[in-house]
């Protein structure tokens, strides 16, 4: 569960000690190698603590593995890239078990998030030699990583190389890139891409529509609606979800009278208004503070005959708890479990950050402990929304309790986690908590995150000017030794 522990909650009495190699302690008491059961949470969680030599022995010994308990196995590493890593190579000269090609491609998404393309590649070529792919799904998630690293020009020279890799590009494809572009908002480079091969891949409402909503996410409705029309020029027609998208980028842009008279347009029209319309209208009202409105437009969704879906609720207790009362929020929730309908991890975050921003924390936690009981695993973005308001409240302490608690369950922390703690940490300008941080630090880069260069900047400097030169070094020493340095620094 990482270095966090009773110790150091009691004024990170353990700190002082020699800084080691993060160890991960007892998750719980596990049975012998020989007599692991194929449980995901047991599996995960002996990897986890585990030394390679040991898993690599219970993991011969387990002969039951199905494509199914290694994509979930993978999936509770997935905050922890090395032991997920580490896990599949393992996994890999297993005597009666093969990888799947699904298992492929999350062992490529783990290593890309990481930026270790040379691990890539490799992946990719080992794919290819099994025939097992790579696919245009492999293709779109190394594209997707390429880009959010801020390598848009890599990424698309990925997607124009697919055919040298045994995967000929074709419209899906070439619609999923347009998608991972637009959705990073990049849609200028998405749209003269467009421009470019639109004839080869004969270009259609998908890809308009695609088009479409990357320039409604960045706030530009005009360009959107001149793809529009470009595509209904081209003989294509419109659908509810090109509708739906420019009446969503017309909230999001802040044009609430257009987006008003858009929707009416829709109903004049006859339009197949459905459900996504009416969340989309509902969730935008709200956020333009106009609740009321959103409410009776959720009444006249209801009278209608078109049933709200739980991202309809969703929507409503979100603008809530913004606009209006955790209270009123709770009500709709409420009103939600009665009608049949089960809230999943969004509508529980919701209630969760409205408690915290008004300070009942307790509440909160109280709502955290019910998700869990209710079958609905509290996921990464839950601890960090409590995480993040306990560390605003000064109440430092418990935000680390919290931390502490997700390694015990089946959450493991992501690098928004540690980077809310670190910044916590420089809150009280303690000594103390500098050391904390510091071993949050070596903790995340364990875990295959590449600290920010501000980030690793701020906890090495404060270590220096509070004394701490030794563990400054060392941690740079370690950092150093990792491959996962951000930036030139120097001691």
């Amino acid at each position: 569960m990482g270095f966090v522990n009773s110790e150091m909650l009691n004024l990170h009495q353990t700190l002082k000690a020699p800084l080691n190699p993060i160890s991960l302690r007892h998750f719980a008491t596990l049975p012998p190698p020989s007599q692991l059961p194929p449980d995901p949470t047991a599996i995960s969680n002996f990897i986890l603590q585990s030394n390679p030599e040991s898993v690599s022995n219970s993991l011969n010994t387990l002969t039951e593995w199905t494509p199914h308990l290694v994509h979930t196995v993978l999936k509770r590493l997935w905050n922890h890239g090395p032991k997920a890593l580490q896990f599949f190579n393992l996994l890999d000269h297993h005597r009666s078990y093969s990888h799947s090609s699904t298992a492929f491609d999350h062992a490529i998404d783990i290593s890309a998030r990481m930026r270790d393309y040379k691990t890539v590649w490799k992946l990719v070529a080992r794919m290819q030699a099994r025939r097992l792919g790579p696919s245009p799904k492999t293709f779109g998630i190394i594209t997707e990583r390429y880009v959010s690293a801020g390598k848009p020009d890599k990424a698309v020279n990925v997607f124009l190389s697919m055919h040298k890799h045994g995967c000929p590009q074709d419209l899906n494809s070439f619609n999923a890139f347009l998608d991972v572009l637009c959705k990073s908002k990049r849609a200028e480079m998405a749209y003269k891409l467009f421009k470019m091969f639109r004839s080869r891949f004969r270009a259609d409402t998908i890809s308009y529509n695609t088009l479409a909503n990357g320039f409604c996410l960045i706030k530009r409705t005009p360009k959107a609606q001149e793809i529009l029309k470009e595509m209904v020029e081209r003989g294509l027609n419109p659908t509810i979800t090109t509708y739906n998208i420019m009446l969503n980028g017309f909230f999001r842009a802040g044009q609430i009278k257009e987006a008003w008279e858009f929707f009416l347009e829709m109903k004049k029209r006859k339009c197949d208004i459905d459900v996504v319309t009416y969340t989309t209208v509902v969730h935008g009202f709200g956020v333009a503070g106009e609740v009321e409105k959103a409410q009776k437009l959720f009444n006249e969704m209801v009278g209608a005959g078109i049933l709200p879906s739980v991202a309809t609720y969703n929507a409503l207790i979100q603008v809530m708890c913004k606009k209006d009362s955790v209270e009123n929020a709770i009500l709709v929730f409420n009103e939600m479990l009665r009608k049949g309908y089960l809230p999943n991890s969004t509508t529980y975050n919701a209630i969760i950050r409205g408690l915290c921003h008004v300070g009942k924390m307790d509440n909160a936690m109280e709502y955290m402990d019910k998700m869990k009981a209710d079958g609905c695993e509290p996921n990464v973005q839950t601890y960090n929304v409590v995480i993040r308001y306990y560390c605003d409240e000064g109440d430092i302490e418990k935000g680390l309790r919290v931390f502490e608690r997700m390694s015990t369950g089946d959450c493991l922390p992501n690098l928004d986690t540690y980077n809310i703690l670190i910044s916590a940490m420089f809150v009280r300008k303690k000594s103390d908590d500098l050391l904390v941080a510091g071993k949050l630090l070596t903790e995340m880069v364990d875990r295959g995150f590449l600290p920010r260069k501000f980030t690793f900047n701020r906890v090495l400097n404060g270590l220096l000017l509070t004394g701490n030169q030794d563990f400054a070094k060392e941690i740079l020493r370690l950092v150093s030794k990792s491959g996962r340095l951000p930036c030139h620094f120097k001691l």
